[in-house]
């Protein structure tokens, strides 16, 4: 871990001064957004591992149903299947999405399916959170892992109840009902909102100054830390989308507050360029307590009549490790705390404490995010 901490480090210290960023890294377009779509279907095909019909009674309906569907009719039938299972489909819908275009699905068992390996997923229609039908999915699946045992022993390997189908969805209805192509919509705007991903209230202005100074009017302006309004100057000569890709490739000096992220869990810590460290003197001390249990049998003398007996023997050692304290300056730089925090010999979840330390004395001018 420390050497990662070191590699970064050397990353940023490598990189130029006044790094920049594209603005099409670093926004959403308004209205130019993926969706998510869901389904509710059946695996057919399965090896006797599907759904048992008795304890799922939504498999049971929708076998029933779907039958029907082909004038087939077992209503009254008790049915006893194990090679069907109930599943749900989640896909999700990239912008401006032909009509014919495929899409990747997932499928997931909703009943109490062992596996859902060498099915085969049935015509499922796919809508989105208002009800509308997108694309239709069908198709064979891929299973990640397995599952296999017998009488007295079983082994499972990733989540078997769970695949994809590359390609598995036709899109049917690229548009939303009105009749008009949402590309074209949007070109023929004359305005629209560009929202950062990380909202920060210098990041937007430096967005709209540099879209400015590219087109040489007041075009954009920063409405809020989230939000740069963009506007089609009537001199201008091509649509919307025209000016969306002229303006992404442009380069803006992205601002961040000062924050460092912890995950105690795994010992890593992520510091921002901005953070810094007023003057502070630092001591970490480690304490290790070796506790051993050697029992020892004693042994009664011969024919004595006596039992042997096992006596306890614990051997408790104490180590702590000389510790110096150490001073880190006012004001230093990241490289300059991680090299200091480095020389104090301390370990990632040694230094997760410390910043934390340091942070509850008032000397770290810096957010600190425990994942």
């Amino acid at each position: 871990m420390r050497l990662l901490i070191t590699v970064l480090t050397a990353l940023l210290l490598s990189a130029p001064a006044l790094a920049s960023s594209r603005i099409k890294d670093m926004v959403d377009v308004e209205d130019v957004r993926d969706n998510h779509l869901v389904g509710y279907g059946l695996v057919v095909g399965l090896d006797g591992t599907g759904d048992s019909l008795r304890n799922s009674s939504f498999t049971n309906q929708s076998l029933n149903a779907m039958l029907e569907h082909f004038n087939v009719n077992t209503r009254d039938a008790n049915l006893n299947t194990r090679n069907i299972a109930a599943v749900m489909v989640t896909a999700t819908l990239p912008a401006f999405s032909s009509q014919g275009s495929r899409i990747d699905v997932t499928v997931s068992a909703i009943g109490d399916a062992g596996s859902l390996q060498g099915g085969t997923l049935i015509g499922t229609p796919l809508f989105d959170s208002h009800g509308r039908a997108w694309a239709v999915s069908q198709g064979t699946l891929t299973i990640g892992g397995f599952a296999a045992g017998g009488d007295g022993a079983s082994v499972t390997r990733g989540v078997p109840t769970s695949g994809r189908i590359a390609n598995g969805a036709l899109v049917e209805n690229p548009f939303d009902g009105t009749g008009m192509d949402p590309w074209q919509e949007i070109a023929n705007r004359t305005s629209l909102r560009l929202s950062l991903r990380n909202p920060d209230f210098t990041t937007a202005r430096r967005m709209a100054d540099v879209i400015n100074a590219f087109m040489g009017a007041s075009a954009a302006r920063a409405t809020n830390p989230a939000t740069v309004e963009l506007t089609r100057l009537a001199s201008y000569n091509g649509d919307m989308i025209d000016l969306l890709s002229e303006i992404e490739q442009l380069r803006v000096q992205a601002d961040q507050p000062a924050r460092i992220i912890i995950d105690e869990n795994t010992g890593t810590i992520v510091m921002g360029e901005n953070v810094r460290v007023s003057t502070v003197a630092i001591a970490q001390g480690n304490l290790t307590i070796t506790v051993r249990e050697s029992p020892v049998a004693s042994q009664p003398a011969p024919f004595s009549g006596g039992e042997t007996v096992v006596l306890p023997r614990t051997d408790i050692s104490v180590t702590e490790d000389d510790t110096q304290l150490g001073v880190l300056n006012g004001g230093v730089s990241l490289s300059e705390l991680v090299d200091g925090l480095n020389a104090l010999g301390v370990t990632p979840r040694d230094m997760i404490t410390i910043l934390q330390s340091i942070k509850a004395a008032g000397a770290l001018q810096a957010e600190i995010e425990v994942l």
